[in-house]
């Protein structure tokens, strides 16, 4: 396989960008004041909540080995959640339930779930860099930056926050509501998941208003 075909979950860390702080101290500069990193996971999956995390780091007491969730194993996100959480400035987690997703759509519930991290932090931040190039309305100044997941040591420390976090809750719907697969494919889409949604339905984290499962169930 070529480098180019490689997925970016396997990609040697040399060979890709290595996240820093350069990003978040341009910012706070500007805006003199402390700056956040936020990130989202599930914006795609078929079932469950859309989680986001917001990180402060401090300069002087950065865990080894902060990356883009995506790179990372599961075992590796794990850790780094516990040393990010314990040696963070600040930190928080924000979800948007299955049901806020579809009141409000998946965009506005991704930023509702990045004002509840903010807001849960014990430290307020002036601005938050977000990844991605939607600017959001978050309580502080915002600032956008595309694939900043992979560029800002603070976005990827809030990506693992988030993607842990909603694991986490995926693994405790496995067990009420089995027979799904959630432990395994996180509400993604995948074939377990796709004849259990043709054999039982949808069951309450599904987001039925969405095109692939009204196509599964012919509604």
């Amino acid at each position: 396989m070529t480098a180019t075909r490689t997925a970016k979950k396997v990609v040697p860390r040399a060979a890709r960008t290595v996240p820093t702080l350069m990003l978040e101290t341009d910012l706070a500069r500007r805006v003199v004041g402390l700056v956040c990193g936020v990130d989202e996971a599930g914006r795609g999956p078929w079932a469950g909540p859309v989680s986001a995390g917001a990180v402060i780091l401090s300069a002087d007491d950065i865990p080894e080995g902060i990356d883009d969730s995506k790179a990372l194993t599961a075992a590796r996100r794990d850790g780094l959640a516990v040393e990010i959480k314990a040696r963070a400035i600040a930190w928080g987690v924000g979800l948007a339930s299955p049901e806020e997703i579809e009141d409000l759509n998946i965009l506005q519930a991704t930023g509702l779930a990045m004002r509840r991290a903010i807001e849960a932090m014990s430290v307020p931040p002036k601005a938050a860099l977000v990844d991605g190039n939607y600017r959001f309305k978050l309580p502080c100044e915002v600032e956008t930056a595309v694939g900043g997941d992979g560029l800002s040591l603070s976005i990827a420390a809030a990506s693992i926050l988030a993607k842990t976090a909603r694991d986490q809750i995926m693994i405790e719907m496995d067990a009420e509501y089995p027979g799904y697969g959630f432990a395994s494919h996180k509400g993604y889409n995948a074939p377990i998941h796709q004849a259990a949604l043709k054999a039982m339905g949808p069951c309450a984290i599904h987001r039925r208003s969405w095109a692939p499962i009204r196509a599964l169930l012919g509604t």
